[in-house]
């Protein structure tokens, strides 16, 4: 005789407390309301990804609409909501949005259209008051949550009140993220947040590809070649020591986004500074080893909102809440001088010891993993607490029934068990004899045959039904309780989400920060200084990618000035060099404005509104346009919209068209940028066409420098030093880097002699030409043939002669 308990899995299996959470990878969409009035542009967003909305205050901008281009460009939107009712700029720049191909990397957004009543100002605010927000203690009243939300969201923006009224009802009415779920349950918004780029750095996509800065390859595992790309070798690859999510995704803004606003720039290097001290080192460790639990909190708080917490959430969320204390216990230890360790020891409020004592005292995690559901601990509830005491005390006071109902059935049957299974209650197992057969041999006599499982036959009887009665369905009841318990801790814990969200914020800050140190230490970076002048100054600057991958790097300074030496003309050979010095400058000044320390001994940034280059040709399929039309585009762009205050790269402009036109362009631009005096922008140009100097193309002005990468001819070997000096390079030395590229050397050889006849004025003559005497004897059989016609002979045909054997033969000759 034996007394079982079955029980059923309600909920997924979810991980033990010793193994790392499998967080899932969600597509991230993003949902934009834009609205363009009277120069004024104001854009609202919603990121499926933290459940959050984004807004701008109202920002100007003009007719040709180059912030909200930029903004697209950055977000790269699923939609795009906006009045029906719109000024005829927005509605040009939407429909070319959306007809052009653009970046391949880049989809099309879908233009939603709402009626403008859609839009209206008090139709949007009676649409954010009545919204119901997790964030929100549901005990406020109504003036206290319009007080609430005025200290979140700018009421006094009209504009952007409009914008995000028309945002909420397309996400109401698109149900983005819960399509599947009741029509009861809202989209979550657990956060507002604030974004501005009234000072963000000029910099276009190809700027963004020449550079480097990203790079998407294709991701090796065969599991994930439809799922998306891999990054490669770039310089957001090599900065990106990040230790959580939130981190990862703050340097990528970073990086989108460099700034011209100086005191944020230096709030930044001062905290990387302070990691790089060797005093500072344990601290280091442990603020990266609290980082490394910090969880997808906006994930794990959207579940809470639908409901569907998992076991593994509970304990990423306790993870996070513990490890978050410890960062602000360390922080607080920190100098307060250091406005990031100051905001931590601030926000990270004891709402987080709230949370986290909160999850303590009511999850059971070693009995969630075993029953892989929630469950909480004793002493939680007392009800719960008696109601497992007795399910705990079932198994031996089932053994008794069972040994009570055996003395009453028939003697043939040797056995019996009472066994009890959710939904369905306590029954009297039986195992079937072998004279039971058919279903009539299963009827006994005082037992409700229910039904039969592993050759056993299952009964009710009036003991059974009795269990029913006084212990009732334990199990059910047990989770029911439980369910509405978690219920409870998510409404708790959904009140004080505000401190979470200021969590990821923070910490994604720190980890970025901490990483940037970390790369600056192990290549000996160095902290950009700042001026309010025009011009570099740089020391010994490398270039962060290629030194990680040459054998040796030869460092190289650029100085450039503020009255003089603004437009510096490079010239050497091919290969020498001076695309990559002209990489390398432009990521010096990139990583700069983005709060980094330098791969240089010594670097002093000036004042930089925008980075344009000219350096590589995209690819020019998709994009319908010829290669060097391309690169006019590029120039172009420098030319129309570089201030004094912008740095712009050229290499090799005006090689793909006529050398003479191409010549005459790029003499052209420089001309151009000469005659804006001071006001010209900072410009780097490297080329090829060493008539620009030797015809003097360009005036003497001492806003111009010559500078040469230098070479040493050694016999028929060139070698590179890879060192700029100043002066001017006359000779390309095509031949030995036709040599290098392992070009055939009787080509290499004939490719000389043409160049030298071309350069002093002598003709060139076919290497395949006949002979002298050769022609001479062919143009002797060409007059005998001729001479020995008889043109008085009326059956001569001359026409036939000469096509048939007068012309092949001079044909040969000539």
């Amino acid at each position: 005789m034996s007394a079982t308990s079955a029980t059923s899995c309600a909920l997924p299996l979810s991980l033990g407390p010793e193994q790392e959470e499998q967080e899932e990878q969600e597509h991230s969409e993003t949902h934009m309301s834009v609205l363009w009035y009277a120069g004024q542009l104001a854009i609202t967003y919603y990121d499926t990804e933290d459940c959050s909305v984004y807004f701008m205050p109202e920002t100007p901008d003009n007719e040709d609409l180059k912030l909200l281009q930029k903004v697209i460009g950055e977000l790269n939107p699923q939609c795009i909501v906006t009045s029906a009712k719109q000024d005829q700029n927005i509605a040009k720049f939407l429909t070319n949005l959306t007809a052009t191909d653009g970046d391949k990397d880049m989809r099309k957004p879908e233009i939603v259209l709402f009626p403008n009543i859609d839009f209206g100002l008090e139709v949007s605010k009676q649409r954010i008051l009545s919204r119901q927000f997790p964030f929100i203690p549901s005990h406020m009243t109504a003036t206290e949550k319009i007080l609430y939300l005025s200290s979140v969201i700018p009421f006094e923006s009209p504009l952007m009140i409009r914008a995000l009224g028309g945002l909420l009802k397309f996400l109401d009415r698109r149900r983005v993220g819960v399509e599947l779920e009741d029509s009861s349950i809202a989209v979550p918004i657990l956060a507002f947040k604030k974004f501005v780029l009234s000072d963000t750095v000029n910099m276009d996509q190809d700027t963004y590809c020449v550079l480097q800065i990203f790079k998407s390859d294709i991701h090796p595992s065969v599991y994930k070649l439809s799922s998306g790309l891999k990054e490669g070798f770039s310089l957001y690859g090599i900065l990106n020591r990040c230790r959580c999510k939130w981190g990862e995704k703050l340097l990528r803004l970073w990086l989108t986004r460099p700034t011209r606003n100086l005191t944020e720039l230096n709030k930044r290097l001062d905290v990387i500074n302070f990691f790089l001290q060797a005093q500072n080192h344990e601290t280091v460790l442990t603020l990266q080893n609290c980082l490394k639990n910090i969880k997808n909190v906006p994930l794990i708080l959207k579940r809470m909102t639908l409901s569907n917490t998992k076991v593994s959430d509970w304990q990423a969320l306790y993870k996070t809440a513990y490890n978050a204390v410890c960062l602000r216990d360390t922080c607080r230890s920190l100098p307060s001088t250091i406005e990031l360790f100051q905001t931590i020891s601030s926000v990270f409020t004891d709402d987080l010891h709230y949370i986290a004592n909160l999850i303590s005292k009511v999850v059971d995690f070693e009995g969630s993993l075993s029953e892989n559901r929630f469950t909480v601990r004793p002493n939680v509830d007392s009800t719960i607490d008696e109601k497992k005491r007795k399910l705990m005390g079932l198994p031996g006071f089932l053994t008794e029934v069972a040994q009570k109902e055996l003395e009453t059935l028939d003697s043939q049957i040797p056995s019996c068990s009472v066994i009890y299974i959710p939904l369905i209650g306590f029954l009297l197992s039986i195992p079937r004899l072998p004279n039971m057969v058919d279903k009539t041999d299963f009827e006994i006599e005082g037992l409700d045959f229910m039904f039969m499982s592993d050759n056993k036959l299952q009964y009710r009887s009036a003991r059974t039904k009795e269990l029913d009665s006084l212990l009732g369905d334990l199990h059910s009841e047990i989770r029911d309780q439980e369910t509405l318990i978690m219920h409870q801790l998510q409404t708790r814990i959904l009140e004080k989400s505000e401190v979470l969200n200021s969590v990821i914020e923070y910490t994604a800050h720190l980890d970025v920060l901490l990483a940037l140190a970390a790369m600056a230490r192990e290549n000996a970076y160095c902290r950009p200084r700042f001026t309010h002048r025009h011009g570099f100054h740089i020391k010994d600057g490398r270039h962060p990618l290629m030194e990680l991958c040459a054998k040796t790097f030869v460092a190289n300074p650029v100085d450039s000035g503020e009255a003089t030496r603004r437009i510096k003309i490079i010239t050497g050979p091919n290969s020498s060099g001076k695309s990559v010095y002209l990489k390398q400058i432009g990521l010096i000044v990139f990583m700069a404005l983005i709060g980094s320390y330098v791969p240089a001994a010594e670097a002093e940034i000036g004042v930089i509104d925008g980075i344009y280059t000219r350096i590589h040709s995209r690819e020019s399929v998709s994009v319908g346009l010829s290669t060097f039309m391309i690169d006019l585009n590029q120039v172009a762009k420098a030319v129309n919209n570089a201030t004094e205050r912008s740095l712009v790269l050229i290499d090799e402009f005006g090689k793909g068209t006529n050398t003479v036109d191409g010549l005459s362009l790029l003499a052209a631009v420089l001309r151009y940028w000469i005659r804006q005096g001071t006001q010209c922008p900072q410009v780097f140009v490297s080329t090829n066409f060493h008539s620009l100097m030797q015809l003097e193309l360009l005036p003497d002005t001492p806003l111009l420098e010559y500078l040469t990468m230098e070479t040493h001819q050694d016999g028929e070997e060139l070698i590179f030093f890879y060192q700029i000096k100043e002066g001017v390079s006359t000779i390309s030395h095509a031949a030995n880097i036709a040599a290098l590229a392992g070009m055939p050397a009787k080509i290499i050889e004939r490719g000389v002699e043409v160049s030298e006849l071309i350069r002093n004025g002598k003709p060139i003559k076919c290497l395949d030409h006949p002979a002298k005497g050769d022609r001479m004897e062919k143009c002797k059989s060409v007059v005998e043939k001729f001479l020995s016609i008889d043109l008085d002979d009326p059956q001569v045909d001359l026409e036939e002669f000469m096509s048939k054997e007068v012309l092949p033969s001079a044909a040969s000759v000539l």
